[in-house]
């Protein structure tokens, strides 16, 4: 039986320092999303060994940490896709458990404008992220984290779903028109 030989990689004196100072995050973030640690571990380790690879670079970048997380968010959401699955925490989570039962609760629950009803049908992406912002007042970054997506990408459900609840409910259209004057 033979054993593998350690060799000990020369890392920049920083980049341990990160290392050591990011691992249990990531591990922790890709270990929600994968629902165990082997999964999660694989692809941390691959994330480590590109950012090591592009240590400089992000270095210079001037936002290690965005630089660092961006790449951890890719590599956990391409083993995702590739396995063609959710986040598990999505799937089967207590968030999914408690977004499936607001959505329940806002269909039966009735007002006058008609409002939770028009909520409990958005589409699924519409509707986490507009109950995880606005009726359980997660910032943004947590709705983010919590759905898997970037930030923007949340302002833009966000943006749908204000919209399609604006027509829905028979509101007026407030946005400004280009080049008017308030």
């Amino acid at each position: 039986m033979s054993q593998s030989m350690y060799v000990p990689l020369d890392l920049p004196l920083d980049f341990e320092a990160f290392y050591l100072g990011h691992q249990e995050a990531f591990h922790a973030y890709a270990e929600v999303h994968f629902g165990g640690r082997t999964a999660a571990e694989e692809v941390i380790h691959q994330v480590f060994l590109e950012i090591h690879a592009g240590w400089a670079e992000l270095l210079s970048a001037g936002n290690l940490e965005q630089g660092a997380w961006a790449i951890v968010r890719r590599a956990v959401h391409d083993r995702l896709e590739l396995e063609g699955r959710a986040p598990a925490f999505v799937i089967n989570g207590p968030i999914a458990q408690a977004l499936a039962a607001t959505r329940d609760r806002l269909k039966r629950m009735e007002s006058s404008t008609g409002l939770y009803e028009a909520i409990g049908e958005l589409p699924n992406r519409q509707f986490e992220v507009i109950v995880l912002r606005f009726i359980l007042g997660y910032p943004t970054t947590k709705v983010a984290w919590y759905v898997g997506i970037d930030e923007r990408t949340v302002g833009h459900h966000l943006r749908r779903a204000k919209e399609r609840l604006r027509v829905k409910l028979g509101l007026p259209d407030d946005r400004r028109k280009k080049g008017e004057q308030p």
